[in-house]
């Protein structure tokens, strides 16, 4: 056989190869994907059984990446804590070595056989049944991944391919080298199993390269971890801290093991031999085994302190950018808790100063349809959110600690930052409704902008009122004004809603513009609600009761 025909007969067989194990790696998740997920959902902070999961998952979608993967959706979903998520990618990295004991039997003379169940697998597609049809593509699978190990397998045995292994090998004469090289490989194709099939088969093909095949599917390991780092690229923090763990052990690991084979080659080689008796191929895959196991019984232990040390090195720079949003509360200040419920109070000033800043920015863009500050609009909203939610998450804590007296605030202050979120969501539903207006080019009167301003004047008096009445209890008479001025807001509303129609009937306004007008008079009149429940805070928890205000209204 000529060098250019054995080439090709090795590249068609690894194309076979590989797409008899997409086939059955198909067939697999399609008949027990649903299951594999839900087993994902079940899992608990065991350490054993998220890695017995990662190893039965990969071992029947054959595909290590699959899994991984799966793995840095389920983390960046919070369905996953650190611990489990290093523990399934531990375990998956075992579960993916069937595929090289799977390959090795290809070196055995009932091979031939294993192939005939593609013919079998085709039978089954023409059932109605989509088990069935899923059981006929895995045998499908099944079957041309051993034929394409046989061609591959036919290749690595000719003259001219051996003397070109044995020439490579030779430049490369250096293990570390080696390790690189399978690493590359395998980063390169992102299936370790392609790699580990076709060194496998290499090896058992010509069995003095068994030791440079060791060497090669090692670097297979570290190789594999690439499509888990192409994952990372837009996975949160926890998915990237899990990644680079796992690629950081898999690295090291790697170097050690190589280290020590280095140590003891020649004597290991020589006891190998005296038990191989040629099958050197499924010594290999047998090693591909022990080699994972290893690595899942040193590093399953050790998951804490390397949770530790990815939290040192891979900082959450979104995390700490946003806790320095918050001005005043600090948990170091439960040892006292009266001042604790002080910071309180001032952080939610500084939330409600930027909604504040958020109303009176989407409101101008909704007068102007002017959208180039859309994106610190935005930015802030983010901002208020946050804050929102660390507030909560500090009062939850602050609250087992407080005297009556203050616990009675924190329960006044849960509301007030509900409502202040609200008002930051009432200007992002400005930005939105400006942006649609913006396409349809349309843009209100100065009739109604004008009118518009009379609402506009009356909610910048409650803004100020409200806040200044939430700061000092004891200018409560403020309260009066409040809520004349809430009610006045329901008046304009009522009258401004009226003057748009009346220009309509008289063909002064486009009818277009109709849904904008009455939803941004809604909102600016929600805004007057949450304003005033604010205000009323310092008296009554759940607000005006004369106006009958609620906090769940419906954005």
């Amino acid at each position: 056989m000529e060098i250019a025909e054995t080439i090709i007969t090795l590249l068609v067989g690894l194309v076979v190869f590989v797409t008899g194990m997409s086939m059955m790696s198909r067939g697999l998740k399609n008949a027990a994907g649903r299951q594999i997920r839900h087993l994902f959902k079940k899992i608990k902070d065991n350490r054993i059984a998220a890695a017995g999961i990662g190893m039965g998952t990969t071992a029947i979608i054959q595909s290590s990446g699959a899994t991984m993967v799966m793995v840095m959706g389920f983390l960046s979903a919070g369905m996953l804590t650190f611990a489990q998520g290093m523990a399934v990618v531990f375990g998956a990295l075992v579960g993916t070595t069937v595929t090289g004991l799977l390959v090795s039997l290809s070196t055995f003379s009932f091979s031939s056989f294993l192939m005939g169940v593609a013919f079998i697998g085709f039978i089954l597609g023409f059932f109605k049944s989509p088990l069935v049809k899923n059981i006929g593509e895995i045998l499908v699978g099944f079957g041309i991944l051993f034929f394409g190990l046989s061609a591959m397998k036919s290749a690595f045995t000719q003259t001219d391919i051996q003397n070109a292994i044995v020439t490579l090998l030779n430049a490369v004469n250096f293990p570390l080298l080696l390790v690189l090289i399978g690493a590359a490989l395998t980063a390169i194709t992102q299936s370790s199993s392609a790699t580990d099939g076709i060194v496998i088969v290499m090896v058992a093909a010509n069995p003095e390269f068994l030791s440079s095949g060791i060497y090669l599917v090692i670097g297979a390991t570290v190789g594999a971890m690439m499509p888990m780092i192409i994952a990372s690229f837009k996975s949160d923090i926890l998915a990237k801290r899990v990644c680079y763990s796992v690629l950081l052990t898999r690295i090291v690991y790697a170097l050690a093991f190589s280290l020590i084979l280095m140590a003891v080659q020649t004597p290991l080689m020589n006891w190998v031999d005296t038990f191989s008796e040629g099958n050197t191929g499924i010594i290999l895959a047998i090693f591909t085994v022990i080699y994972n196991t290893i690595n899942l019984l040193v590093f399953l232990p050790l998951i804490t302190p390397l949770e530790k040390l990815s939290t040192k090195l891979i900082r959450d720079k979104d995390a700490e950018k946003k806790k320095k949003l918050l001005l005043h509360i600090d948990e170091h200040l439960f040892v006292t808790p009266s001042l604790a419920t002080l910071s309180v109070k001032k952080e939610i000033e500084h939330m409600f100063a930027l909604a504040r800043e958020n109303y009176f920015l989407g409101y101008e863009m909704m007068i102007t349809q002017d959208l180039s500050r859309a994106k610190e609009l935005e930015d802030r909203e983010e901002n208020i959110d946050y804050i929102n939610n660390a507030l909560s998450d500090y009062m939850i804590a602050l609250s087992p600690k407080v005297n009556t007296y203050d616990e009675k605030k924190i329960g006044a202050y849960y509301h007030v930052i509900n409502d202040i979120e609200r008002i930051g969501d009432h200007a992002m539903n400005f930005l939105t409704s400006a942006r649609e207006m913006k396409d349809a080019e349309l843009s209100f009167s100065n009739k109604a902008k004008e009118e518009f301003d009379q609402m506009e004047d009356v909610i910048v008096k409650m803004f100020n009122l409200s806040i200044e009445v939430f700061d000092d209890k004891r200018k409560s008479n403020s309260l009066s004004e409040l809520h004349k001025l809430e009610t006045k807001t329901d008046e304009l509303k009522v009258e401004l809603s009226n003057a748009h129609f009346e220009r309509i009937k008289n063909n002064q306004c486009d009818n277009k513009l109709s849904p904008y007008h009455s939803t941004f008079l809604s909102e600016l009149e929600r805004v007057a609600d949450h304003l005033t429940n604010v205000g009323y805070s310092v008296i009554n928890p759940t607000g005006d009761d004369e106006v009958h205000t609620v906090h769940s209204d419906v954005q």
